[in-house]
């Protein structure tokens, strides 16, 4: 299992306390300073059956440099904001689990993070 933080964020610090709660093995993804390649962005996204668009953080003072409210959301963009996630990796929703067995969840409740426990 791995997951992504930011160890600044409450979620982020929430769902890792629940994770050691529960006594499983895990390994923390500092995404900040290890950020996602396009190809593993791409697989997370896949696992979690959503689109970019649907895990970035249009609010952060980048998202809002860039315009990414306004972008279009369609397949033909796909590519497009994954590589804005990938090269501003704030922009990414936080705390994402990847469990052994493909089970993946944007962790930011209590219930989602439960939802990745064996």
């Amino acid at each position: 299992m791995e997951i992504w933080v930011n160890p600044a964020c409450s979620k982020c610090r929430s769902a890792v306390s629940l994770l050691d709660e529960a006594g499983v093995d895990y390994t923390v993804r500092r995404y900040l300073d290890e950020p996602p390649t396009a190809a593993e962005l791409a697989e997370v996204l896949e696992r979690l059956g959503l689109e970019p668009w649907d895990i970035a953080r249009t609010a952060e003072p980048v998202a809002k440099a860039l315009g990414l409210k306004t972008w279009a959301r369609e397949p033909s963009t796909r590519d497009q904001w994954i590589e804005a996630l990938v090269a501003n990796p704030t922009l990414i929703q936080r705390p994402i689990i990847t469990a052994d067995d493909g089970t993946t969840v944007v962790a930011r409740t209590p219930e989602a993070v439960q939802s990745v426990l064996p």
